[in-house]
């Protein structure tokens, strides 16, 4: 259901969502929080898309603040979208121009669902300092994605300036599967210290950054960024111990190579996480996330801004190759099908059926055994088995004899 209501007013739109409300049933009463979106018109589908995904797993009131042109009368467009056009959530669309663009916050708060979690997600261009911003401030939560900023890496030096509790980055939610595999690699003996580190992304990647200085503030060891061509995201992490370095590669947008002293290379589906499964990851808690504001504030610090070219950090041996990498897991993947397709012929054949006349006899002896043990049990005389011819011949001599002897 989608119910449009041009040059509304937000009193306008919470009367029809009661009134809504009253003739689908009470639809609020299961949403947990609210989701306001800060976008423009060209990142709004997108946006409202990725939201509608994410809030399937967190029933959600999403409030979508689509700021328009700034010249003009002041004039408020709204939209309700139910039910199947909303997935598990309920969806209100305001679009705003002229002066009212700069009064989002009086324009939602009528709008917000009493006693639920605030969450602000600005999935495109965000304010300098997003928690003193007016929407920023009636949040427990403030989204923000660096990647999309047009310079990723100065908005990251941004954020950390005016951190504040409850700001995170999807740039940092992006990081959760290259994080959980360093950690195992690290769990596995030796347990050895790491000495230095290398991360190697694109110059244009605010998770490569995060993630040097996450690595940096855990490990407390030299890490050093080393830099690809722009649009490649995360590469490669190599980190070096007395026992040899462990290299995590992703050699193409999805797959992965693990590669550890004394261990098989290991190949690793590390595919790139959708802006909704990332928003879904970041709704499943609402308190402060002190890693990555250790990562954000300490970290950046402690990397700096340098960087090496990563051919320069490969020919040094600083980090791995790609071309090596690709190499190792295309010699992986046939290993595999190898020992999979000589298990396979080795395998102990299976026993052929039994035909179906097989079965009846055996079926026809095992019931005449349980008949003749019935009939035996019946009248108190133990019958021997078939084939006792032998002993009965005994039994007649041992008579005979006796009835000589007398």
């Amino acid at each position: 259901m989608i119910v449009d209501l041009p040059s509304a007013s937000s009193q306008d739109v919470s009367k029809k969502l009661v009134r809504l409300r009253n003739q689908t049933g009470a639809m609020t009463l299961g949403r947990v929080l609210t989701l306001l979106i800060v976008a423009d018109e060209a990142d709004a589908d997108a946006a409202l898309e990725s939201a509608s995904d994410a809030t399937r797993q967190h029933p959600s009131r999403i409030i979508a603040l689509i700021l328009g042109n700034k010249r003009g009368a002041s004039r408020l467009d709204a939209q309700i979208r139910l039910g199947g056009d909303a997935g598990a959530s309920e969806i209100v669309v305001l679009r705003l121009y002229g002066p009212l663009t700069n009064h989002g916050r009086s324009v939602v708060t009528p709008l917000l669902l009493p006693d639920s979690p605030i969450v602000v997600w600005w999935p495109a261009e965000s304010p300098n300092d997003i928690s003193a911003s007016p929407i920023g401030a009636i949040a427990q939560r403030r989204i923000t994605d660096s990647a999309t900023d047009k310079a990723p890496r100065k908005a990251l030096q941004r954020r950390a300036r005016s951190y504040a509790d409850g700001d995170t980055d999807l740039a940092w939610t992006r990081l959760t599967r290259w994080r959980g595999l360093l950690a195992a690699a690290l769990d596995q003996t030796p347990y050895e210290p790491v000495t230095e580190a290398t991360v190697t992304g694109s110059s244009d990647s605010p998770s490569t950054d995060l993630l040097a200085g996450w690595l940096a503030t855990r490990l407390r060891c030299p890490v050093q960024r080393a830099r690809t061509r722009p649009g490649q995201g995360m590469v490669s992490v190599r980190l070096e111990r007395a026992s040899g370095p462990i290299d995590l590669v992703r050699t193409d947008g999805s797959i992965a190579t693990l590669t550890q002293p004394g261990q098989p290379v290991r190949r690793i589906n590390l595919a790139r996480i959708s802006d909704a499964e990332a928003l879904a990851e970041e709704l499943r808690r609402l308190d402060p996330d002190e890693v990555y504001e250790e990562a954000l504030v300490r970290g950046l610090s402690v990397v700096g801004a340098s960087s090496i070219t990563a051919s320069r950090a490969v020919a040094e041996g600083e980090a791995p190759s790609l071309d090596e990498a690709e190499r190792a897991g295309r010699k992986a993947q046939r290993e595999g099908r190898r020992l999979t397709g000589s298990a396979m012929v080795d395998a102990e054949p299976a026993p052929a059926p039994s035909s179906e006349e097989e079965v009846k006899q055996a079926s026809a002896r095992r019931l005449d055994r349980k008949k003749a043990e019935r009939e035996g049990e019946g009248d108190g005389v133990s019958r021997p088995a078939k084939g006792s011819g032998t002993a009965k011949k005994a039994a007649g001599r041992s008579s005979a004899a006796r009835k000589s002897s007398s």
